[in-house]
């Protein structure tokens, strides 16, 4: 009789936690990302970062989604692979940007370096020694 009276609070609580685990599988290979993007974002340095680490992972994920239309498997892996394609995209954004900007900052100091190196660098206008040019 005590079971049955705990019934009505044994099915919400099921279906809380299934949802909360479903969330928890949807998000949680995203979550070691947001440090990482906020970090590149405020250094505006990329270096410790592999897009090579971004490349399997879509392609993992785009393979499991081509799995999904072949044969159905559980619908928080499929958004799981979809909240991830997103997110490496997003961090292949940010880097790409990143290391873009700063390749160009690089490029204009060092066209800053040799145009004042030109001016110290400067040759002498050659003289006459006896008549003739070296």
């Amino acid at each position: 009789m005590e079971a049955e009276g705990l019934g009505w609070l044994l099915v919400p609580l099921h279906q809380l936690v299934s949802w909360v685990a479903a969330g928890a599988m949807v998000f949680g290979g995203v979550v070691p990302y947001i440090p990482q993007y906020r970090d590149i974002r405020r250094t505006q340095n990329a270096d410790g970062f592999s897009t090579h680490v971004c490349l399997v992972l879509l392609v993992a994920n785009i393979l499991r989604i081509l799995f999904w239309f072949g044969r159905h498997f559980e619908s928080p892996l499929l958004w799981q692979s979809i909240v991830m394609i997103l997110t490496m995209l997003l961090m292949l954004k940010l880097c790409t940007e990143v290391r873009v900007a700063n390749e160009l900052n690089v490029k204009r100091r060092s066209f800053a370096a040799t145009d004042s190196k030109d001016e110290e660098l400067r040759v002498p206008p050659r003289r006459p020694y006896l008549g003739m040019y070296y």
